[in-house]
């Protein structure tokens, strides 16, 4: 059947190349089987981030697509560049990326590119090992090796007066009971408003299995209340 498509072309193109075609699946076939592992495996088992998890997954994949189908253009090198260059900077207008994600987002760029991009000469034993090199040493070190992962959680906080170094002891009790989180390192006092006492406290904190949710930027009330 491919043999026969082969022959046929549509606006002088082929409707299909076999070898290309089946290269193709292989290669997608790999790199999706890298991107769950380093993503759904490693990443999200330990911060349990799925906005994330869906932006890492489709990146990756629209990457190598990308570079896979633009792999002909007479400016390979550069073309890579430009690529990495072009989605390494990424930043959402909602938030900054934090330096864990950005490196994970790294790491999806980094691998598209290269189980796209990489040519003949070089063995697939070869590609396959740098794959898994990564996801390994990117496990270890998640896993292993390093000690556990310390998260920040901005908090608006109502009770001025705890801010006070004295009262530091009560202030920590204080956010344990309130927010859950017993496993609090150190607490710092950032933007302090005296006119509607309240001021805004970053909350660091071992990261645990007890599902909270790790957002740098979110902004957490201690208080039931809605703003006047």
């Amino acid at each position: 059947m491919f043999i026969l498509l082969d022959k046929i072309k549509l606006f002088g193109i082929s409707v299909v190349e076999p070898e290309s075609f089946f290269e193709l699946i292989f290669r997608l076939s790999l790199n999706s089987l890298i991107l769950i592992l380093l993503v759904r495996w490693i990443y999200y088992s330990v911060t349990r981030r799925k906005d994330y998890l869906f932006t890492y997954l489709l990146i990756g994949t629209i990457i190598f697509l990308l570079c896979y189908l633009l792999e002909n253009v007479k400016l390979q090198l550069g073309f890579a560049l430009g690529l990495f260059a072009l989605f390494g900077i990424i930043r959402y207008r909602t938030s900054q990326i934090p330096i864990r994600e950005m490196t994970y987002l790294f790491l999806v760029i980094s691998l598209s590119m290269i189980n796209a991009l990489v040519n003949k000469k070089v063995g697939i034993v070869d590609v396959v090992f740098a794959n898994l090199f990564i996801v390994g040493l990117s496990y270890g070190f998640e896993k292993r090796w390093l000690l556990k992962h310390e998260s920040v959680k901005t908090i608006l906080y109502e009770k001025i007066d705890l801010i006070k170094p004295s009262n530091y002891q009560l202030l920590i009790e204080d956010l344990k009971l309130r927010t859950g989180i017993e496993t609090i390192i150190r607490v710092e006092v950032g933007k302090i408003d005296f006119l509607r006492d309240t001021c805004q406290l970053k909350v660091y904190y071992e990261e645990t299995k007890l599902g909270i949710n790790q957002n740098d930027n979110d902004y957490v009330k201690s208080n039931d209340s809605d703003d006047d």
